[in-house]
């Protein structure tokens, strides 16, 4: 390529520089002595000298016990100290940082531990029995098993696994010196998606993934070293980590403040003892808050914003939280894979809510046609009349790495021509309002966790006493949507609450996974060719609901 100046020193620079490590490392620097993380619950502070050190001597440790780049350090914690020094010493050892969900049951993590390989597994105390189950049932096995018991319940580690605290103790707090330049197209931390199947998916995100997330929530929020963030949802998914978690805060140079669990009065008692000026959570969450705070106020006057992800914010919930909480009310729509892609500030409110917003300030998102045998062309887009149907389609080169790990298959059906396609039916308006109607396949976002039917059904298909079964959802005011199953019976004499006790001792689903509601019935809505249809049964399950006719757990 023929250049009108010499790019030498700037690709040098730029290709091995510009990480999100290093701006962490700037704010160690000049930020040393301010406060870069706190946990309310047991009164400690890091400040961003004392958060390096502490991070050095785990990644130290960890290139001691033969950490090399690129190894993987999957961990499932609870929103905790250990989360953020999992995340930051992976990095600093030259490894990919691998957050998942700690709600996993046994058999779901170990086909992550399966897929992943990570040479080092980092679990909270409060699920040792998962993570036990999970590496019983997995055949890869971690070389390093270390428990971090933030509760304080144990005097010993189960076999094979070692404490953090002894992990660690010795070891250097001066920074790593690694045989590698760094660069800005490694992986550096990889998050967990399902597919329709519920089989997990690796999200790779590079160095500049990273850092241009963190730039894209600065502007937007906007966030400044002078703030404090807390999350109220946990931060192993995309919107926990990114949006007001770890990348973007520890960037700019402010303060995170660690809820470990949401309570609706302990959050709010934070944010008036505190001077929180961020909040993030879903709209179910804000709910939860706005009645608290009706009921018992707090002066939770430092607040700059809310942001909200993972639903659509309704009208009139929007005024409510715009009057009990603060005026300035965010919400975000957006992918594991892409981020947020399309933002609604609060000028936008409460106008345009129940509209996801119009792109981000680096993205583009469009609505295509959707045929049934092939993928729309990019160009090939709906009418902007607010009506017409069409698929949700995103570009963000700063954000997403257009990929899944080792997975080609699902990688050409959800990315092509520097698109994603998400999915998502919608609609869009003359000023690119999009409007998300539902899903082309069947998930359910219920509390801000993906829930894929298929999954469900194959479990409780394993029950002897069950035929067949269909799992759909109804609108729940809490959750978003709660989970249904429909189920045949192959034995008459079968209760609902055999199959709920059945669900609850399933290795194979988690705690959210389980139905909230049940019908048993004689036969299920199916295509001409013998295909379940998850959408009609949808319909009839409102219905029911309505009518009396679901069973509740």
């Amino acid at each position: 390529m023929n250049y009108t100046y010499d790019v030498t020193m700037f690709k040098e620079t730029f290709e091995t520089e510009f990480t999100w490590l290093n701006g962490f490392m700037r704010n160690v620097g000049r930020f040393s002595d301010r406060t870069a993380l706190f946990d309310p619950a047991t009164g400690e502070k890091w400040s961003y000298s004392q958060l390096n050190a502490e991070c050095n001597k785990f990644a130290n440790a960890m290139i001691k016990n033969g950490v090399v780049k690129n190894d993987i350090v999957f961990y499932q914690l609870y929103n905790s100290p250990y989360f953020v020094f999992c995340h930051i010493s992976a990095q600093k050892a030259g490894g990919i940082s691998n957050p998942a969900n700690f709600n996993l049951s046994p058999g779901e993590t170990a086909e992550i531990i399966n897929h992943n390989k990570p040479k080092v597994y980092v679990y909270d105390s409060a699920i040792t029995d998962t993570a036990i189950k999970a590496l019983e049932i997995a055949e890869h096995k971690p070389e390093i098993v270390i428990m971090a018991d933030y509760l304080k319940k144990y005097d010993t580690a189960p076999e094979g696994h070692i404490f953090y605290e002894d992990f660690v103790n010795g070891f250097s707090e001066e920074n790593p010196v690694l045989d590698f330049k760094p660069h800005i197209y490694d992986e550096v931390l990889r998050l967990q998606t399902s597919g329709t199947t519920g089989t997990p998916k690796g999200v790779p995100l590079n160095n500049i993934n990273e850092v241009l997330s963190a730039h894209d929530v600065m502007m937007h929020f906007p966030l400044s070293p002078y703030d404090k963030t807390m999350n109220m949802t946990p931060w192993f998914h995309r919107g926990g980590i990114h949006s007001g978690g770890l990348t973007p805060t520890l960037y700019a140079g402010a303060e995170i403040v660690i809820l470990r669990d949401f309570q609706p009065k302990t959050c709010l008692d934070y944010v008036e003892k505190y001077k929180i000026t961020f909040l993030i959570g879903v709209p179910s969450v804000l709910g939860l808050l706005a009645n608290k705070q009706e009921k018992q106020p707090k002066d939770i006057s430092s607040l700059k914003g809310i942001i909200t992800m993972g639903s659509p914010l309704e009208k009139q919930e929007c005024i409510r939280f715009q009057n009990i909480l603060t005026p300035s009310i965010f919400n975000g729509y957006g992918t594991t894979e892409s981020f947020w892609n399309t933002f609604l500030r609060p000028n936008d409110l409460p106008e345009m809510a129940g509209t996801a917003g119009k792109s981000c300030t680096d993205d583009e998102v469009r609505i295509v046609k959707v045929y049934e045998d092939n993928k729309a062309e990019p160009e090939d887009v709906v009418p902007n009349d607010g009506v017409t149907e069409g698929e949700i389609i995103i570009k963000c080169p700063a954000k997403t790495t257009y990929c899944y790990v080792n997975n080609e298959k699902t990688t050409k059906e959800k990315f092509y021509k520097g698109w994603m396609y998400t999915g998502d039916i919608g609609t869009w308006d003359s000023k690119h309002f999009v409007t998300v109607a539902g899903r082309k396949d069947d998930m359910i976002i219920s509390k801000g966790e993906n829930i894929y039917p298929t999954r469900i059904e194959e479990a409780i298909n394993t029950f002897e006493k069950v035929n067949e079964c269909i799992v759909t959802s109804v609108p729940d005011k809490t959750r978003g949507e709660a989970v249904v199953a429909y189920i045949i019976p192959d034995d008459k004499s079968l209760t609902v609450k055999e199959v709920l006790e059945f669900c609850k001792n399933c290795p194979n689903l988690s705690k959210y996974q389980v139905p909230r509601y049940f019908r048993l019935v004689d036969n299920l809505p199916r295509t001409a060719t013998g295909k379940k249809q998850h959408f009609k049964m949808k319909i009839q399950a409102k219905e029911d609901l309505e009518n009396g006719l679901l069973l509740r757990k």
